[in-house]
Protein backbone atom coordinates (compact mmCIF):
# COMPACT_ATOMS: atom_id res chain seq x y z
CA UNK A 1 0.00 0.00 0.00
CA UNK A 2 1.41 3.46 -0.89
CA UNK A 3 1.75 5.87 2.15
CA UNK A 4 -0.69 8.78 2.92
CA UNK A 5 -0.88 11.34 5.30
CA UNK A 6 -2.40 10.74 8.44
CA UNK A 7 -5.82 12.34 9.49
CA UNK A 8 -5.53 14.91 12.20
CA UNK A 9 -7.95 14.41 14.86
CA UNK A 10 -7.76 18.19 15.64
CA UNK A 11 -7.87 21.36 13.20
CA UNK A 12 -5.58 22.97 12.32
CA UNK A 13 -5.67 26.16 15.00
CA UNK A 14 -6.52 23.88 17.65
CA UNK A 15 -2.94 23.90 18.92
CA UNK A 16 -2.91 27.79 19.06
CA UNK A 17 -0.94 29.45 20.70
CA UNK A 18 1.77 27.21 21.36
CA UNK A 19 2.12 26.16 17.75
CA UNK A 20 0.94 28.63 15.46
CA UNK A 21 -2.16 28.09 12.84
CA UNK A 22 0.26 28.96 9.81
CA UNK A 23 2.91 26.66 11.01
CA UNK A 24 0.43 23.56 11.53
CA UNK A 25 -0.74 24.09 8.12
CA UNK A 26 2.21 24.49 6.20
CA UNK A 27 4.19 21.67 8.22
CA UNK A 28 1.23 18.93 7.93
CA UNK A 29 0.03 19.73 4.24
CA UNK A 30 3.78 20.64 2.37
CA UNK A 31 6.43 19.22 4.40
CA UNK A 32 4.77 15.95 5.16
CA UNK A 33 3.10 15.73 2.35
CA UNK A 34 6.31 16.23 0.39
CA UNK A 35 8.22 13.00 2.35
CA UNK A 36 4.69 10.81 1.73
CA UNK A 37 5.19 11.60 -2.15
CA UNK A 38 9.03 11.56 -2.31
CA UNK A 39 9.25 7.98 -0.36
CA UNK A 40 6.29 6.58 -2.31
CA UNK A 41 8.57 7.68 -5.62
CA UNK A 42 11.39 5.87 -4.19
CA UNK A 43 9.29 2.86 -3.59
CA UNK A 44 7.85 2.48 -7.03
CA UNK A 45 11.36 1.61 -8.01
CA UNK A 46 11.26 -1.58 -6.05
CA UNK A 47 7.08 -1.94 -5.99
CA UNK A 48 7.36 -5.53 -3.70
CA UNK A 49 8.38 -2.86 -0.70
CA UNK A 50 5.15 -1.70 -0.53
CA UNK A 51 3.93 -4.72 0.67
CA UNK A 52 7.04 -4.34 3.83
CA UNK A 53 5.28 -1.78 6.59
CA UNK A 54 7.32 1.15 6.44
CA UNK A 55 8.26 0.83 10.31
CA UNK A 56 9.89 -2.90 9.00
CA UNK A 57 11.78 -1.20 6.20
CA UNK A 58 13.10 1.59 8.88
CA UNK A 59 14.21 -0.74 11.60
CA UNK A 60 16.67 -2.58 9.02
CA UNK A 61 17.30 -0.52 6.14
CA UNK A 62 19.79 -2.57 5.12
CA UNK A 63 16.99 -4.77 3.51
CA UNK A 64 16.61 -1.48 0.85
CA UNK A 65 18.05 -1.53 -2.06
CA UNK A 66 21.01 0.91 -1.93
CA UNK A 67 19.63 2.99 -4.97
CA UNK A 68 16.61 3.97 -2.64
CA UNK A 69 18.03 3.81 1.18
CA UNK A 70 18.67 7.21 1.61
CA UNK A 71 15.39 8.67 -0.05
CA UNK A 72 13.31 6.17 2.26
CA UNK A 73 15.34 7.14 5.20
CA UNK A 74 14.71 10.63 4.75
CA UNK A 75 11.62 10.60 3.63
CA UNK A 76 10.44 7.52 5.05
CA UNK A 77 11.50 8.19 8.58
CA UNK A 78 9.85 11.93 8.39
CA UNK A 79 6.49 10.20 6.79
CA UNK A 80 7.09 7.66 10.47
CA UNK A 81 8.25 10.91 12.63
CA UNK A 82 5.40 13.31 11.48
CA UNK A 83 2.70 10.69 11.95
CA UNK A 84 3.91 9.81 15.38
CA UNK A 85 4.44 13.77 16.41
CA UNK A 86 0.72 14.53 15.28
CA UNK A 87 -0.73 11.97 17.50
CA UNK A 88 1.51 13.42 20.40
CA UNK A 89 -0.13 16.55 20.56
CA UNK A 90 -3.86 17.13 21.65
CA UNK A 91 -5.45 20.64 22.52
CA UNK A 92 -5.26 21.45 26.39
CA UNK A 93 -2.94 18.60 26.97
CA UNK A 94 -2.76 16.72 30.04
CA UNK A 95 0.42 19.10 32.18
CA UNK A 96 1.83 15.53 33.24
CA UNK A 97 2.00 11.54 32.75
CA UNK A 98 0.60 9.71 35.37
CA UNK A 99 0.60 6.00 36.64
CA UNK A 100 3.02 3.91 35.61
CA UNK A 101 4.80 6.29 33.24
CA UNK A 102 5.49 8.46 35.72
CA UNK A 103 6.87 6.19 37.94
CA UNK A 104 9.08 5.01 35.81
CA UNK A 105 10.45 8.99 34.70
CA UNK A 106 10.85 9.74 38.60
CA UNK A 107 12.73 5.96 38.80
CA UNK A 108 15.06 6.90 35.80
CA UNK A 109 15.47 10.93 35.86
CA UNK A 110 14.59 11.67 39.66
CA UNK A 111 11.02 13.54 39.08
CA UNK A 112 9.31 14.61 36.09
CA UNK A 113 11.00 18.67 36.35
CA UNK A 114 14.13 16.59 36.17
CA UNK A 115 13.14 14.60 32.77
CA UNK A 116 11.70 17.56 30.81
CA UNK A 117 14.95 19.38 31.61
CA UNK A 118 16.54 16.33 30.60
CA UNK A 119 14.18 16.33 27.32
CA UNK A 120 14.62 20.01 26.70
CA UNK A 121 18.71 20.05 26.68
CA UNK A 122 18.35 17.24 24.22
CA UNK A 123 16.19 19.32 21.86
CA UNK A 124 18.45 22.75 22.29
CA UNK A 125 21.32 21.08 21.79
CA UNK A 126 20.84 18.95 18.64
CA UNK A 127 22.95 20.79 15.86
CA UNK A 128 20.78 21.79 13.06
CA UNK A 129 17.71 19.88 12.26
CA UNK A 130 16.60 16.37 14.24
CA UNK A 131 14.50 14.98 16.58
CA UNK A 132 14.25 14.48 20.62
CA UNK A 133 12.91 11.47 21.89
CA UNK A 134 11.99 9.09 25.15
CA UNK A 135 12.21 5.95 24.24
CA UNK A 136 12.87 2.44 25.71
CA UNK A 137 15.57 0.63 25.20
CA UNK A 138 15.74 -2.95 24.47
CA UNK A 139 15.87 -3.93 27.93
CA UNK A 140 12.21 -1.65 28.66
CA UNK A 141 14.04 1.29 30.47
CA UNK A 142 13.67 4.89 29.78
CA UNK A 143 15.72 7.28 27.54
CA UNK A 144 16.36 10.34 26.28
CA UNK A 145 18.36 10.43 22.90
CA UNK A 146 18.19 12.57 20.04
CA UNK A 147 18.45 12.15 15.59
CA UNK A 148 19.85 13.98 13.06
CA UNK A 149 17.42 15.08 10.13
CA UNK A 150 14.69 12.46 10.05
CA UNK A 151 16.32 9.46 11.62
CA UNK A 152 14.12 7.38 13.74
CA UNK A 153 15.28 5.35 17.00
CA UNK A 154 13.72 2.60 15.74
CA UNK A 155 16.66 1.92 13.50
CA UNK A 156 18.96 1.29 16.92
CA UNK A 157 16.39 -0.68 18.37
CA UNK A 158 14.68 1.60 20.32
CA UNK A 159 10.92 1.89 21.02
CA UNK A 160 9.81 5.98 20.89
CA UNK A 161 7.04 7.20 23.05
CA UNK A 162 7.63 10.62 22.71
CA UNK A 163 8.97 12.80 19.75
CA UNK A 164 9.98 16.44 19.29
CA UNK A 165 10.37 18.26 15.76
CA UNK A 166 13.66 20.35 16.47
CA UNK A 167 13.59 21.00 12.81
CA UNK A 168 13.24 24.78 12.05
CA UNK A 169 10.28 24.74 9.81
CA UNK A 170 8.61 23.19 13.14
CA UNK A 171 8.51 26.79 14.78
CA UNK A 172 11.17 29.14 13.25
CA UNK A 173 7.40 31.60 11.87
CA UNK A 174 6.57 31.65 15.38
CA UNK A 175 9.39 31.77 17.77
CA UNK A 176 12.32 32.27 15.18
CA UNK A 177 15.70 31.69 16.55
CA UNK A 178 14.32 31.13 19.78
CA UNK A 179 14.18 27.17 20.00
CA UNK A 180 14.09 26.74 24.01
CA UNK A 181 10.86 28.68 24.19
CA UNK A 182 9.33 26.53 21.38
CA UNK A 183 10.33 23.83 23.17
CA UNK A 184 9.25 24.99 26.58
CA UNK A 185 5.80 25.88 25.25
CA UNK A 186 5.19 22.76 23.40
CA UNK A 187 4.76 20.48 26.84
CA UNK A 188 1.60 22.50 26.95
CA UNK A 189 0.38 20.34 24.46
CA UNK A 190 1.66 17.08 24.83
CA UNK A 191 -0.97 14.10 24.75
CA UNK A 192 0.41 12.36 27.74
CA UNK A 193 -2.34 9.73 27.36
CA UNK A 194 -0.67 8.75 23.85
CA UNK A 195 2.54 8.68 25.64
CA UNK A 196 1.13 6.30 28.39
CA UNK A 197 -0.38 3.92 26.09
CA UNK A 198 3.09 3.99 23.92
CA UNK A 199 5.13 2.99 27.00
CA UNK A 200 2.41 0.32 28.29
CA UNK A 201 2.18 -1.20 25.00
CA UNK A 202 6.56 -1.06 24.16
CA UNK A 203 6.42 -2.98 27.90
CA UNK A 204 5.27 -6.23 27.05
Amino acid sequence: MKNTLPVLTYAFDALEPFIDTQTMTIHYSKHHQAYVDNVNAALEKFPELFEVELADLIKDLNQVPEAIRMAVRNNGGGHLNHTLFWELMTPGGAKAPEGALLEAINATFGGFAQFKETFATAAKTRFGSGWAWLVLTADKQLKVVSTANQDNPISDGLTPILALDVWEHAYYLKYQNRRPEYIDQWFNVVNWNVVNRLFEEGKK
